[in-house]
């Protein structure tokens, strides 16, 4: 089916208390293992691509972004449950605005110098030029401390900064720091719970947890009802492909095509797709939104 609206998937979720994953892809077996699951338990889901990674002048290739646009489109088009397309955390604002025309259909623009009034006025454009056509624009205010680098400590949300926020810059999902971890991979962590019900009350849009690998299954469903509607995964899914890959690697099959294209037991691809869907298996039931496309 065609891309599903942002604004009508999530006031379905709050509507219903329950909230949509967004589980990140990099590659078409990762995409197809999140909407083979999504599909399995008839899940409205959140698909796309990171775009700080995409966009990064660093990377050894230049990315083409018509591509990866092109192939999550496709894959929600061709998909039963209804699909967000996501171009996911980029500080390149060029980039950004260049995804509202390669089809994606939310975009998350990030502040890169922790300049709040900077990031406003960039935001607030970047939010009119989208909503022109249709794409939603998710903002973030606080900082998430990154599980790999102990001296990132983040920043949490503040209530009256997120409310004035979203009334200067018309963001239509707001990212929030209170407790949660990017790249957390340790034991389960609890949420500020109490934050987060302070920053509900002042702002009125659908709220965003990033870092859903590391929260605690009760924490999580604590923040659901409490308005949390998008929770964001990354890292354990690429863990789970990672594990999947290697093992098929260590395989000694002598045959090239068996190991890469040929679609059968041995595929490192097959393998790959398959452990994403078993990874987004083990974590969606906690949303509630099973059975809810």
């Amino acid at each position: 089916m065609p891309l599903a609206s942002i604004k009508t998937m999530f006031e379905s979720a709050v509507a219903g208390k329950y909230a949509i994953g967004y589980f990140e892809s990099w590659n078409l077996e990762s995409l197809q293992g999140v909407l083979d699951a999504a599909e399995e338990t008839r899940s409205p889901i959140v698909i796309g691509f990171n775009g700080e990674f995409l966009s990064d002048p660093d990377r050894l290739a230049a990315e083409r972004l018509a591509l990866y646009g092109g192939a999550g489109k496709a894959a929600a088009e061709a998909s039963p449950v209804p699909c967000g397309f996501i171009f996911n955390e980029c500080t390149r604002d060029e980039w950004s605005l260049r995804a509202i025309d390669e089809g994606f259909n939310l975009i998350m623009p990030i502040d890169g110098g922790n300049d709040y009034e900077a990031y406003i006025l960039r935001t607030a454009e970047i939010s009119g030029r989208a909503h022109e056509h249709g794409v939603a624009v998710e903002g973030e205010i606080g900082e998430l401390p990154d599980g790999f680098d102990a001296a990132h400590e983040g920043l949490s949300t503040h209530p009256d900064q997120a409310a004035d926020f979203v009334e200067r810059t018309g963001v239509d999902l707001l990212a929030v720091s209170v407790g949660n971890v990017h790249c957390h991979t340790g034991d389960g962590m609890g949420l500020d719970l109490e934050l987060l019900e302070k920053i509900r009350r002042r702002v009125d849009i659908p709220l965003v947890l990033h870092g859903g690998t590391g929260i605690e299954g009760g924490a999580l469903k604590e923040a659901i009802a409490l308005g949390a509607a998008k929770i964001n995964y990354g890292t354990y899914l690429k863990r789970a492909y990672l594990d999947a890959v290697r093992k098929a690697l260590d395989s000694q099959c002598p045959d090239p095509h068996k190991l890469l294209g040929g679609g059968g037991e041995e595929d490192v691809m097959v393998l790959g797709r398959h452990a994403i869907k078993d990874a987004v298996l083990e974590r969606i039931h906690l949303l509630g939104c099973c059975g809810k496309a």
